[in-house]
């Protein structure tokens, strides 16, 4: 299989890292930035953590004509980079090329799927911990499980062959028929823990060590709960609040993506995640005041990075 990762942040480079470590596949990765893919390409990628250490050669480019068609693109960009970045997939996608989208949030499979097309695009989610050391090193943290299906429910054989890619490359992965299930589960947990962990810049585990943590985790995750309730969507799991912390003990070393944005003074996707509950709150009559609030406190420190003491 010939594939694409687009975006060579945490998650991107855990996977190039681990699927080429495997041999079971031919891997590319997909930059935006020409200077940091050349060095990528130099220094290779080094992956750390759980098990072992190991550096893995992976191609970077910044033009999809380099790889020209290829059998499954990944996307791993941030969310607010889902359309510039889906522009530059058409080289890439020949008659049965499948598009997989592993981010975070809401609205990347709208996107994905006006410009890449629907029937082609998967969906799904990872509960792989990873943390960005430095470009090009990442930190796994912890492993979880990787869940994919398609938003009509089929199941096409795009799906097992990257089911079974992703299982021989260490990457547990199941199939679903109810992929807006997964992804509303996985939006929640993210919406508890992400962006509290970004306002105290505490690791996931952390997060437990103090009541009022948990108080404003069980708060926002209470509200995502009965937006998803409204929507008639069915969670994964009875207990929201106690998944949520289980999710942080299971990743206690890791540090959030969205703390790791404010810590490397990055924009956030707060918006696609506390931003998105709120919206959809709105639209359906369900208030969502802490996520209003997490959202605007995180924005606020998006907009004075510059002013920030030190």
């Amino acid at each position: 299989m010939k594939m694409v990762i687009v975006g060579p942040g945490a998650m991107g480079c855990l996977l190039a890292g681990l699927i080429t470590r495997r041999k079971q596949a031919e891997v590319w990765l997909l930059d935006k930035d020409p200077k940091r893919a050349k060095r990528l390409c130099e220094s290779g990628i080094k992956v750390e953590g759980l098990k072992t250490e190991w550096k893995a050669r992976v191609p970077v480019t910044t033009r999809p004509d380099d790889i020209k068609e290829c059998d499954l693109v990944v996307l791993c960009v941030k969310s607010y980079d889902t359309e510039a970045a889906s522009r530059l997939l058409q080289p890439l996608l020949g008659e049965n090329t499948a598009v997989l989208t592993l981010q975070n949030g809401l609205g990347n499979i709208e996107v994905l799927a006006e410009i890449a097309g629907s029937g082609r695009l998967i969906a799904g989610v990872t509960a792989q911990a990873a943390t960005l050391v430095a470009e090009g090193q990442v930190r796994h943290c912890g492993e979880g499980e990787t869940v994919i299906g398609r938003v009509d429910g089929k199941l096409t054989v795009a799906m097992r062959n990257i089911r079974e890619l992703f299982n021989q490359s260490g990457v547990a992965t199941r199939i679903v028929k109810d992929v807006t299930a997964v992804v509303w589960s996985k939006l929640i947990v993210s919406a508890g823990i992400n962006a509290v962990s970004a306002l105290t810049r505490l690791p996931n585990g952390a997060l437990l060590n103090t009541a009022e943590a948990r108080e404003a985790m069980a708060l926002a995750v209470g509200e995502a709960t009965r937006v998803a309730k409204k929507k008639r969507i069915k969670l994964l799991y009875d207990d929201p609040i106690q998944t949520v912390e289980s999710v942080c003990r299971t990743t206690a070393k890791n540090i959030s993506s969205m703390c790791q944005d404010v810590l490397r003074k990055k924009k956030t996707e707060i918006d696609y995640i506390n931003g998105a509950i709120v919206r959809q709150g709105k639209s359906l009559g369900v208030a969502a005041p802490v996520n209003q609030m997490l959202t605007d406190l995180v924005k606020a420190i998006e907009a004075g990075y510059d002013l920030q003491i030190s």
